[in-house]
């Protein structure tokens, strides 16, 4: 044996004896200084626990693969602990004090008082088991649980609870977070979680932005008692919608004593021993507010900022993570990204778990798998319901010739009389050529189920001639449909 070999087994022994100990040959000199970190590898690494991130990780272990997952909130994602689910228990005692307010004198002697703390406590029969549930269910699944957010140290590596992990695939699900807005005194915002949590409802509450999660708190915190504020640049609440039906829902609204600031912009907000004062411009004029409480309901975006998806290599903008047509990252093939974080997506919870069963597919059996995204519904759970499908008046006559628009108020109708409801309107769109539902939009009771049927119209490229045909059961909201088209 040469010197030169006996050298080399020596330094081998050397090294073998220093990573038992935890450390290392850095170079061509041992470093006593670095520790060995042990890296972990999995098939697949879903980042997000919630509908979509549990649709890949459960479709992945059944499809024999190595998961892990990693979430720093509670477990099962926003719209089952902090989102949907909450908010409509908690809408559920509004909607009670409404419809018993319109019967006053008709059929109800005296009118219900919404008890908060009882409502909320109640709520929490629904999200308190469902971290723990969700963890359960993973862990007898198999899937290896992490209780931080991790970020990308290279394409297929990450670091999470002081860990390095490589995943051959790596999924982000990670869904949206609230937008930080840019005026000094932001940090005394409240989000949706705080309202949805609050123990009591304050006597004033001032929400910044009017789109779906501002309308719908405004309502339930107004019929729970409290003196609403809602503040906006623009000039209406819920700009994605029907311009008609969101006016008349604005209008209600007011009656019900919520106050509209629109064309307004937050410079500040201060606070003081008990309350907040709210600094706005409108018109050139400096405005102030003195309110209880302040919640930031201006939007949400794609949460990402703690990812570190630049060393990562994954290309993204102010939409989410860029994705081809099979919902993989377009700068880095190892990446999948579903659910409201995909720049594909739309922010809805059904989408989401469609988007997880691609992912899931496409890692599996290789790209095979295109999301194919059809016509969705979607509602603001205001009281009444504003609900709509498909195009709007303005698309419609930018992309057909000629469209058929039936508009109509329907309080008159029985379903709206025998509630004696105040609001039901409604505008259907038809491609004259075809006789082809393309658009369709509600505000009413019960406008969220009644959505449903239109979209499943839509879809399915009903006439209607084909829904005029169709038996429903009667007298109910769905049959109001064939009086609609």
């Amino acid at each position: 044996m040469c010197l030169t070999d006996s050298v080399h087994n020596f330094r081998i022994w050397v090294n073998l004896w220093y990573l038992k100990f935890g450390y290392c040959d850095s170079g061509n000199h041992i470093s006593r200084n670095t520790k060995i970190m042990k890296i972990e590898e999995f098939d697949v690494f879903v980042i997000g626990s919630g509908t979509a991130g549990q649709t890949v990780a459960e479709a992945c272990i059944k499809g024999g693969l190595t998961v892990a997952m990693a979430d720093y909130r509670e477990f099962g994602g926003t719209c089952a602990n902090r989102g949907c689910d909450p908010k409509k228990v908690l809408l559920a005692g509004t909607e009670v004090l409404e419809m018993a307010g319109h019967l006053e004198e008709k059929k109800v002697v005296t009118l219900p008082r919404l008890n908060w703390k009882k409502l909320q406590k109640f709520k929490k029969g629904f999200t308190n088991a469902v971290p723990v549930k969700t963890e359960d269910k993973l862990s007898k699944l198999g899937v290896k649980l992490y209780h931080q957010s991790p970020h990308f140290l290279d394409e297929n590596t990450l670091s999470v609870e002081g860990k390095t992990v490589k995943a051959h695939k790596i999924v982000i699900a990670t869904g949206y977070t609230p937008r930080e807005l840019p005026f000094k005194g932001a940090e005394h915002l409240k989000t949706s979680d705080d309202f949805l949590n609050l123990k009591k409802m304050p006597k004033r509450l001032t929400f910044i932005g009017a789109g779906y999660v501002g309308m719908e708190f405004a309502h339930m915190a107004a019929r729970a008692g409290a003196k609403v504020t809602v503040i906006d640049t623009g000039n209406r609440p819920l700009a994605d919608f029907d311009t008609d039906l969101v006016d008349e829902l604005t209008e209600y609204s007011k009656l019900m004593g919520i106050d509209f600031i629109f064309n307004a912009t937050v410079n500040a907000v201060k606070k003081s021993k008990k309350k907040y004062q709210l600094n706005y411009e409108k018109n050139g004029k400096s405005e102030r507010i003195s309110t209880k409480l302040i919640f930031n309901t201006a939007g949400r975006v794609p949460a990402l900022a703690e990812l570190g998806l630049e060393k990562g290599n994954v290309a993204f903008d102010e939409n989410g993570v860029k994705v081809n047509t099979y919902l993989q990252s377009t700068s880095n093939q190892n990446v999948y990204a579903c659910g409201d974080v995909s720049n594909h997506s739309v922010p809805l919870t059904p989408l989401s778990g469609r988007e997880g069963y691609v992912v899931s597919h496409n890692i599996i059996a290789g790209n095979t798998k295109k999301i194919d995204v059809p016509v969705v519904p979607s509602a603001v759970f205001t009281l009444p319901n504003l609900a709509s499908v498909g195009y709007s008046e303005k698309q419609v006559k930018e992309r057909y010739k000629n469209v058929v628009i039936k508009k109509e108020s329907a309080s008159d109708w029985f379903n709206a009389k025998r509630l004696n409801s105040p609001i039901y309107s409604y505008k259907i769109l038809i491609n004259e050529r075809t006789d082809k539902i393309i658009g369709a939009h509600l505000l009413g009771p019960y406008a969220a189920e009644t959505i449903n049927l239109f979209a499943m119209a839509i879809n399915n490229g009903m006439t209607t001639n084909d829904i005029q045909r169709t038996i429903f059961t009667y007298p109910s909201w769905g049959n109001d449909m064939k009086s609609m088209v």
